[in-house]
């Protein structure tokens, strides 16, 4: 009876003892798998200077995925039917993004506006019918400061679906301007002034180069096209800067700015 009793505990050991190693050894390797594909994202996506809060997402993430495949099979190994755990996980999954379409919609944009970066704080930026600063970046929205200072939350999954001006997408800008002067002006002397003008500005650009040329003969002046390149910092300040100063340079000069005028005939009756 005795040597019943310690086979049958050594048959119990042997057939449990290995599932139960196996498992460990499952455990313990898929830990290490899951810890090193934490690590490699962490350092990719911090060598492709992505958000922080993106990185400990993303990595934490994926280490819990693998650690839930390397969960399941280790119950496989005690003989546990694992098939109808995963199909309960994915109907649950499915109901859960259903339920949450519009809010995952949101964060998926949000994880592609962190990942490839169309557009950084502080850069100025024209979407979803907004145009201001982008102010701050987070997972389901990104909060834009229009230029008269109101605050505006647009959802990421409208904002990444829509076309998307970036003003400070480039370190430089063309400045377009449009000066008209009188048909009775001199034109070659109007591009002279502005031409000056614009030389003597030093947030323009020598290079591309400054184009002026005459652009239209409108019904009641001669339009002048102004182009030069600036600093995106610069768009604004030389814009509004040379408006004035032309104005004034034209004034000296006797050169005529046209404004809309009303002819009115008045007909005397014989009477």
């Amino acid at each position: 009876m005795q040597n019943i009793d310690v086979q049958q505990v050594v048959d119990f050991l042997t057939m449990y003892g290995l599932k139960v190693i196996a498992a460990l050894v499952i455990l313990v390797i898929g830990r290490l798998i899951a810890g090193s594909i934490r690590s490699g994202i962490r350092r990719v996506m911090g060598a492709r200077q992505v958000d922080p809060s993106l990185i400990g997402f993303v990595s934490s993430l994926a280490y819990f995925a693998v650690m839930a495949f390397v969960a399941i099979a280790a119950l496989a190994k005690f003989g546990i039917q694992t098939a109808s755990f995963i199909a309960i996980l994915g109907a649950a999954g499915f109901a859960v993004g259903m339920a949450l379409q519009g809010t995952l919609a949101n964060f998926a944009s949000g994880v592609m506006i962190l990942l490839f970066r169309p557009f950084k704080t502080g850069d100025v930026i024209e979407a979803a019918g907004v145009k201001g600063s982008v102010s701050d970046i987070a997972i389901f929205s990104t909060t834009i400061n229009t230029p008269d200072n109101v605050k505006i939350i647009v959802p990421n999954g409208k904002l990444y679906g829509d076309i998307i001006k970036n003003f400070n997408g480039y370190d430089t800008r063309r400045v377009d301007m449009v000066m008209g002067i009188g048909y009775g002006s001199d034109i070659n002397q109007s591009m002279q002034i502005i031409e000056d003008l614009l030389k003597k500005d030093e947030r323009v650009l020598a290079e591309p180069g400054i184009t002026i040329a005459v652009g239209e003969l409108a019904d009641s002046s001669v339009n002048i096209l102004v182009r030069p390149w600036v600093n995106s910092g610069d768009y604004w300040g030389v814009f509004f800067d040379f408006h004035k100063n032309c104005k004034e340079a034209f004034d000296a000069a006797g050169i005529d700015i046209p404004f809309p005028q009303t002819v009115v005939h008045v007909q005397k009756s014989e009477a």
